[in-house]
């Protein structure tokens, strides 16, 4: 499956902020920035994140990943090196137990200037209790694990059910009022079937969606995107934010540039996912998906000049 390249080119010139602005009625600019590390709106939560996120959960399971399992002198310096590159977004969760990394890599940088994402787990398995305390209690070691006041944002992981707003509405009424209280400045889901992902798009409870995405299929809520995409669609047009995660197929294309290529072009042509979440493992990988990035924006950007 290929992305049509007109689509792309008139989609990614607007860019994710661009249609934002046009939801609030307000002018979009006329190209988007090229920058690979630009600042974009998450839905219309108060967050600013970059449009490329740093991942922390390759492989995650039972508080470990492929980023914790490289030792922490590797994954910290990587962490550092992505906050100096400019990523401005950090996804972690519970059972990737990366929570303490981050807080020692970024200990000495100024706390609002990046946006820290966190998952509760509550389903069985997946971390070492057999305990899930409520949210609240959950969210209250994160803080500390992170050394921070507050999160970002706090998501629900891993959703599959159809129903899952019934059978998580005790805890998503906590996370409302952690959010009320200032400990949470948002709260939303991370999706892991289409049933889910189409009632998180109907639920006012949700203010932002983690969601798979990338032009194969790979890894995602349905093999043929094109029934996925409009789903997100849905998702964006309700005024929640858009974290695409699994762009590099789980890691499948990273010896396939002309796939990391297309699924970059694919995923920026949509013009409804916020920012893009990757799960780097070297410094390497940043610089190569930034570049790609920007390629693709400044081919965009040309693209409208010439019009």
């Amino acid at each position: 499956m290929r992305l049509d390249r007109r689509k792309f080119l008139q989609a990614a010139v607007a860019g994710a902020s661009g249609a934002m602005l046009a939801r609030r009625g307000l002018a979009a600019p006329p190209v988007r920035s090229t920058d690979p590390f630009q600042l974009v709106p998450l839905g219309t939560t108060d967050l600013r994140v970059s449009l490329i996120g740093a991942g922390t959960g390759m492989r995650g399971h039972n508080r470990s990943s492929n980023q914790t399992r490289m030792g922490a002198e590797k994954f910290e310096s990587l962490l550092r090196y992505a906050y100096d590159k400019g990523i401005r977004l950090f996804d972690l969760a519970d059972i990737y137990g990366s929570h303490p990394y981050l807080a020692r890599a970024l200990a000495d940088k100024p706390r609002e200037d990046y946006v820290l994402i966190s998952k509760v787990w509550v389903r069985p398995g997946g971390l070492p209790e057999e305990e899930r305390p409520d949210a609240d209690v959950v969210v209250d070691r994160f803080r500390q694990e992170l050394d921070t006041d507050y999160i970002d944002l706090v998501q629900i992981h891993c959703m599959t059910d159809e129903d899952w707003t019934d059978n998580q509405r005790r805890q998503m009424d906590i996370l409302e009022d952690l959010k009320q209280r200032g400990v949470i400045r948002a709260h939303g889901v991370s999706i892991h079937s289409l049933p889910a992902l189409k009632r998180s798009a109907s639920d006012p409870w949700v203010d932002v969606v983690h969601t798979r995405i990338n032009p194969y299929g790979d890894s995602m809520d349905d093999k043929d995107p094109s029934v996925v995409t409009p789903v997100i669609g849905a998702i964006h047009e309700a005024g929640k934010g858009v974290i695409g995660m699994k762009l590099i197929g789980e890691g499948r294309y990273r010896e396939d540039p002309a796939k990391r290529d297309e699924a970059i072009r694919y995923v920026l042509g949509l013009g409804t996912v916020d920012t893009m979440i990757v799960g780097f493992e070297k410094p390497e990988e940043i610089h190569d998906f930034a570049t790609r990035v920007e390629s693709a924006l400044e081919e965009a950007a040309a693209a409208e000049a010439d019009k």
